[in-house]
């Protein structure tokens, strides 16, 4: 928005994603350098641009490239006339097409075949493409100057045009004879489903029609930014936001040739998805993350650790689920290496075991064992990559992560010899060619050690975050990106030692709350996480809304689908995501549109769950059921249900609200630079992608700014009031943020490299509110925020609960009130226009 000022140095931004998703090529007809590799296979100009396998075990894709395209099987399609041979008169080639988009190009080589003995002229030409491996090393100008006289002959010659096209019809017409020219071909068409096992190219997670760049080669890599570091080092952009940094075979090095490509300093964060346990690595010359990791620590805040076990009680007894979170991650990832990722790990272990073969100590360790550990090292992992290089000593955070999995590896697979794990061990590790004559290739164990890397990575996305968190329910607004659903809640103390450390290290880190990729809304999580202090409740409700739901159905066993654990996760959707525009007697037609969205997240969370449909195998019915189970809660004739909900909600929504504004006003404060997702000025209640990805109404937003601003300036305190009475329209929110990014442009060098101190909270219910101190130079800011608003709410009396102000006058940003520090400030007085205080102090002390 234009009125809200801009931040720091980090209004404008670019996001690149530079390997495996991460600089990913998307397979189209538009596509030159992909169109090349199918035409010519390993003998293309940039077949080692891509991570192409030219060598597969499997003997139909000896110099090869599998292209699963195909909706249904290749015979079938086949039969059915979905593959069609084209001419492009402008280019004077000829390509199969898939569907009408996808193109495969023939190679010239076989031209002959389609052009026919029928004209004079076009049989010559086809000797002469026939001839074409006579003319290296011109062969690529010799085809294209045969590709620009064929084009000519069709242009200039109707009669031969007419021959051409009665030749591809009849070609066209004729499967068998389609088939016999497609087998000649570099590439293999076939079955979407068959990459899950033979697919020999490196693809983002497992979508086919992305492939990886080989990003660490020099060319590549000036050919990828040939664009964006010319609009960095002119000024155009300020900064990269770096998408999938895990995807890279080496990270560091990327980010090492990245800073060295421009003069010009520019602000770099990297989407590093860090374990509670794991930091961001010194040796990475960028500015921080892309702010997961803050967007679950600032949530952690905001949950109450006491409703945990009625949480965990309530899931085992309602959905039947008593399996530990970690059982399941484990299992999601064993599910995706051996179904939509498990051409990659053949490959891992086809590479491990032409290693084994190298030393008589490891001859018999055969590929199937190799893989089978390999499957359960990975699975193991407790982070998504580890960083060996081969060039340098092994990091000791790596050891110790490779270790544990392999520990772990070997007694959950006990019935391998042990021997297969310490050999992959040292591989990993680099230990296996630590000696002179160890008998192994160095090349060859460095090359599978940074491939499996490259592969863990995507594993624990897509088992983790794509699956593990669909299939687990107990709490939702813990499964977030860079989340563990079992870390219900933070301390204190864990925040404020966080801050402190991106304060010491990584002062301009980003901070985020919401992004492309989360999976609910900012204030959806919000508000979910009100529900951590009154689980008692949340069970009642549940239960008697599974009643009504169930017997409005006729389902008095509540056995017929959707299942409970899927059911449950439909009651906290709901709770997260209720507009706030339905808080009272929704309107049909919007509670319609609400109910398609909601469909649209359940059958997208049904299908990463994988349990009863999956985005390979859809199953209508089941999908069918659950939609018409939420429909039914959300007809508007359904009177019980809404009438036992909507009491409920507007509760929630209104303590979601007081959770909100702390989220936010964190965000805004904490050492880092803060980014502000697109519309999540207002209330942010959105669900999965793409339901965050909807068209945001700046202009409205603008026009409530302009409004707010005045009003602020003449009475804040009666101005924040009013907003705080009128919390559905979201203007409060704006004009916390508004307030605070104001407050950042004044104080640019505090917020980014002030101290930060936490500020003590004392009394009965000290834990009721978390605050801190930022200070830099003669300007200090005492930042103060209220927790657990379900309890404040049973228990609104704040009793003797302060906080101890350093020294000095200070006034509240948002209300202009004034207190003064040197002692303990009542937070009833804090907090007795808003669930927030943010104080400026001018001329603090020395020592805070």
């Amino acid at each position: 928005m234009d009125q809200i000022p801009r931040d720091d140095r980090c209004e404008l931004r670019r996001q690149s994603r530079p390997g495996n998703r991460r600089k990913k090529k998307r397979l189209g007809a538009d596509n030159p350098l992909w169109l090349d590799v199918l035409e010519w296979g390993p003998d293309a100009d940039h077949a080692g641009w891509f991570d192409i396998d030219w060598d597969s075990e499997n003997r139909y894709l000896k110099d090869k490239l599998l292209a699963p395209f195909l909706g249904g099987q290749y015979g079938v399609e086949l039969k059915a006339g979905k593959l069609q041979v084209k001419f492009d008169p402008d280019e004077g080639s000829f390509a199969v097409w898939a569907y009408g988009a996808h193109k495969l190009p023939l190679c010239p080589l076989h031209y002959q075949l389609v052009l026919g003995r029928d004209d004079a002229e076009l049989d010559r030409l086809g000797d002469m493409f026939g001839d074409l491996r006579q003319w290296r090393p011109e062969i690529r100008e010799r085809t294209l100057a045969l590709k620009a006289k064929l084009a000519a002959l069709a242009r200039e010659r109707p009669e031969a045009r007419l021959i051409l096209d009665q030749t591809v019809a009849a070609l066209n017409a004729d499967w068998r004879a389609l088939d016999a020219l497609i087998q000649r071909q570099f590439w293999r068409i076939a079955y979407f489903g068959v990459a899950g096992d033979d697919i020999n190219y490196r693809r983002f997670f497992n979508i086919n029609d992305l492939a990886g760049l080989r990003i660490e080669l020099p060319v590549v890599f000036r050919h990828a930014h040939a664009r964006v570091l010319p609009m960095i080092e002119e000024g155009v952009i300020d900064g990269l936001r770096i998408d999938h940094i895990d995807g890279l075979l080496d990270p560091k090095a990327y980010l090492d040739r990245l800073r060295a490509s421009v003069e010009r300093p520019f602000y770099l964060v990297v989407e590093k998805i860090l374990a509670p346990y794991e930091a961001l690595r010194d040796d990475w010359q960028v500015d921080g993350t892309t702010g997961y990791d803050f967007a679950n620590l600032v949530l952690g805040i905001l949950i109450n650790p006491a409703g945990e076990a009625g949480f965990t009680q309530t899931y085992k007894s309602f959905a039947g689920v008593d399996a530990p979170f970690s059982k399941i991650a484990y299992a999601s990832k064993i599910r995706i290496m051996e179904n939509e990722m498990s051409s990659e790990l053949n490959t891992l272990g086809q590479d491990a075991a032409r290693i084994a073969r190298q030393n008589p100590e490891t001859v018999d360790f055969t590929k199937p064992i190799l893989q089978r550990a390999i499957k359960q090292i990975v699975a193991c992992f407790p982070v998504y990559r580890t960083y060996v290089d081969f060039n340098s000593a092994s990091d000791e955070a790596d050891r110790r992560y490779l270790d544990w999995a392999v520990a772990q590896a070997r007694r959950l697979d006990h019935a391998l010899d042990p021997s297969v794990f310490n050999f992959l061990g040292a591989a990993l590790s680099g230990e296996l060619t630590r000696e002179l004559n160890s008998g192994f290739s160095r090349a060859a164990v460095a090359r599978f050690a940074m491939k499996l890397q490259q592969y863990s990575g995507p594993v624990m996305a897509k088992g983790l975050e794509d699956t593990a968190f669909y299939r687990y329910n107990r709490f939702v607004a813990l499964n977030e990106v860079g989340g563990d659903p079992q870390r219900f809640g933070v301390t204190p103390a864990a925040f404020h030692k966080a801050n402190a450390e991106r304060a010491r290290k990584w002062p301009r880190a980003m901070l985020a709350t919401a992004t492309h990729d989360t999976k609910r809304g900012e204030d959806a999580r919000a508000r979910l996480a009100a529900l951590s202090d009154a689980p008692d409740e949340w069970t009642r409700q549940v239960q008697i809304w599974s009643r009504l739901l169930r017997a409005r159905r006729g389902d008095v066993e509540g056995d017929a689908p959707p299942d409970r654990n899927d059911e449950y996760l439909l009651y906290q959707l709901l709770a997260g995501s209720w507009p706030t525009e339905l808080l009272e007697a929704p309107n049909a037609s919007a509670l319609e549109s609400y109910a398609l969205r909601v469909a649209a997240a359940l059958t997208k969370s049904l299908r990463e769950a994988k349990t009863h449909s999956s985005w390979t195998a859809p199953n209508a019915d089941y999908e069918q059921a659950m939609q018409s189970f939420a429909s039914s809660a959300l007809d508007a004739g359904n009177a019980a249900f809404l009438t036992s909900f909507l009491p409920f909600i507007r509760r929630l929504a209104r303590l979601g609200v007081d959770n909100s504004l702390a989220q936010t006003t964190l965000k805004l404060t904490a050492p880092g630079i803060p980014d502000i997702y697109q519309g999540c000025e207002t209330w942010d209640l959105s669900l999965v992608d793409p339901d965050n990805r909807r068209p945001v109404n700046f202009e409205a937003g603008q026009q409530a700014l302009r409004a707010i601003r005045p009003m602020l300036a003449k009475q804040p305190e009666a101005t924040m009031r009013g907003l705080l009475d009128q919390w559905q329209d979201g203007h409060i929110k704006l004009a916390v943020t508004a307030a605070l990014l104001d407050l950042r442009k004044q104080n640019q060098t505090l917020f980014e490299n002030g101290s930060y101190e936490a500020l003590s909270i004392h009394g009965e219910k000290s834990d009721f509110a978390v605050g801190f101190v930022r200070a830099a130079g003669d300007v200090a800011v005492a930042v103060l925020t209220a927790r657990f608003p379900g309890r404040r709410a049973a228990e609104p009396n704040w009793d003797d609960a302060a906080a101890l102000l350093p020294e000095g006058e200070w006034a509240d940003i948002f209300t202009a009130c004034h207190f003064t520090g040197g002692g303990s400030v009542a937070l009833a007085e804090l907090f007795a226009v808003l669930p927030v205080a943010v104080l400026v102090n001018r001329s603090p002390p020395l020592a805070l």
